[in-house]
This record gives C-alpha cells, sequence and structure tokens, in this order.
C-alpha cells in the first residue's frame, strides 16, 4: 500500500512541477514580467491551468498526509535497532567503564618535577 501512495506522490510532484513551469508568468511576485495594470486590476480570472496546479497541490499534500499516516503505522513499537537483528546487551553484559582517580585529573603540583608552563628552548 505505502508503494503505490508513494509513485502516485511521486506522479503528483512530477505533474505539480510541469504545472507550475507551463503557466504564464503574471509578475506579481518580483515586480516584473508581464503583469498589466498592476494594483488597478482585480484578481485575474482562474484558467485552466491555475486550477490544475491548486487540485495537484491539494492531491499531493493528502498523499504526503497519507505517507506520513502509513509510515507512523509501520514504525509503531520498533526500532532501527530492532530491524538489524542485534540483541541489545543486558545489565549482566555490561561492563562498567574504569573512573579515573580524582588525583590523576589535577594539574601537577608545584612540588613534581613536570613543569607547569611550556617553555621555549
Amino acid at each position: 500500500m505505502e508503494n503505490v501512495v508513494l509513485i502516485i506522490h511521486l506522479l503528483l510532484a512530477l505533474g505539480l512541477i510541469a504545472a507550475v513551469l507551463l503557466q504564464r508568468s503574471e509578475g506579481g511576485g518580483l515586480g516584473i514580467g508581464g503583469g498589466g495594470g498592476g494594483a488597478t486590476t482585480g484578481r485575474a480570472p482562474a484558467t485552466p491551468m491555475g486550477k490544475l496546479t491548486w487540485i495537484l497541490a491539494i492531491a499531493f499534500i493528502c498523499t504526503s498526509i497519507a505517507l506520513t499516516i502509513i509510515g507512523a503505522q509501520n514504525s509503531a513499537g520498533t526500532s532501527v535497532v530492532d530491524r538489524l537483528g542485534v540483541t541489545p546487551p543486558t545489565a549482566s553484559d555490561s561492563i562498567t567503564p574504569a573512573v579515573p582517580d580524582a588525583d590523576s585529573l589535577l594539574p601537577p603540583s608545584s612540588g613534581e618535577n613536570a613543569p607547569l608552563v611550556p617553555s621555549a628552548d
């Protein structure tokens, strides 16, 4: 089922791209192109390409929502790790990392032979 909806979704995407590219530029976006009257005219009449674009866009959004729902149902309660077939380690199998001594984390004191400030020799 997911494959069928995905194929329809891809065809709608291609159709939507084609419909947008085939439309005549009306110049409303950037103020360039072939528009005529500007602010003095009302809304342009709906063309068949405009209606087709709206239909394809609505269908594209519907298939997007359907794919999201199908994907959520397929992955409910599972993890990617579950699909690998690897069993997670249990508490008895885990090895606790050795915690370093608190004194080893401090910088060397002035009484030790290690220099505190690097010197250029």
